[in-house]
């Protein structure tokens, strides 16, 4: 028998022909994320009054365009705005010349906004953390995080304005954290929703605090503890709280244990069907969901230069 006709007998079926879940492959699982669906099905029905809708990822972010937020906008469009948040858990703009005081006017259109204790703010507006990463300055932002889950009342929300962005790379990736919760087998949701977890700001930020000042910042900062599966105030759904930058452990389980559930569960935000990513340019603007997603600033674009602009929305605390 020829090559060829070997060839032909092999290609007769699809290898995935008969596969109805994901399958098992050297410690991984390949196979449709089937659990998606009714989500994407359900965006996909969703209509807007004040503006048009791109989707980006299967079940997150969308690309809001018909919208000018650098102007002062009527109640019912914030309105919308915010449901469209809700919905797509990430929503994103494009030519929006924001200056630092239409950014956090914007911004406070969604409640009241928070001052960083650790990074630098913009000269003018303190409400805007400034990241101008460099040659000099690396970005150190390249991993699965909420921001500022070790605070007492993390932040509600996030409004990010690209001042100044490399030629190339330098994109933001977002994960639906309701995808990655819902992912997991019954048995491990059930075993989640009685933990809590202690989040830290000493895992990234200890290392610039002066010696003779922890004891201050400590006490200004104590650890706290958020539930590892709180339910979303706004949807009213479950999503995975936990992440690599700032949660410490689970409390009540041994080190080891502690260590080895939450690899686990920092891994669930590697799965690509649960995210989306976005290319930024000169005055794009993503405002996320603090709570529903997990991003992810990629850092391969070094030595070039990349300022970014964020002003944080306090939100509530986590409750189960």
């Amino acid at each position: 028998m020829t090559s060829s006709a070997l060839d032909a007998v092999s290609a007769e079926r699809d290898p995935a022909a008969g596969l109805r879940f994901r399958a098992p492959l050297l410690g991984a699982q390949v196979g449709p994320r089937q659990h998606l669906s009714v989500e994407r099905a359900r965006l996909a029905d969703l209509a807007w009054r004040h503006f048009e809708v791109r989707r980006v990822g299967a079940t997150v972010g969308a690309v809001i365009t018909g919208v000018d937020i650098t102007a002062e906008l009527p109640d019912d469009v914030i309105a919308e705005l915010r449901k469209a948040l809700l919905e797509y858990k990430v929503i994103f703009f494009r030519d929006q010349q924001l200056t630092a005081q239409r950014h956090v006017a914007f911004a406070r259109r969604f409640g009241e906004l928070e001052i960083h204790p650790f990074i630098p703010g913009n000269a003018d507006m303190p409400e805007l953390v400034r990241f101008e990463k460099s040659a000099e300055v690396g970005g150190y932002e390249n991993g699965w995080h909420h921001d500022v889950t070790w605070r007492a009342v993390p932040s509600m929300g996030a409004v990010l304005h690209a001042v100044q962005v490399p030629s190339s790379g330098g994109d933001t990736l977002f994960c639906d954290m309701y995808a990655a919760f819902d992912g997991l087998t019954d048995e491990l949701q059930q075993r989640l929703l009685g933990l809590d977890a202690v989040h830290d700001f000493m895992r990234v930020f200890g290392r610039q605090v002066p010696q003779d000042r922890r004891a201050e910042m400590r006490e200004t900062y104590p650890t706290v503890v958020h539930p590892v599966v709180p339910t979303h105030p706004g949807t009213g759904r479950r999503y995975l709280y936990v992440n690599r930058f700032f949660t410490d452990r689970i409390v009540g389980l041994e080190p080891d244990e502690s260590d080895d559930l939450l690899n686990t569960l920092f891994c669930q935000a590697d799965v690509l069907e649960y995210q989306c990513r976005f290319q930024w340019e000169p005055d794009s603007v993503a405002f996320w969901d603090n709570r529903a997603v997990q991003h992810y600033a990629s850092s391969d674009y070094w030595p070039e230069l990349r300022i970014m602009e964020r002003a944080s929305i306090i939100g509530t605390r986590p409750q189960r």
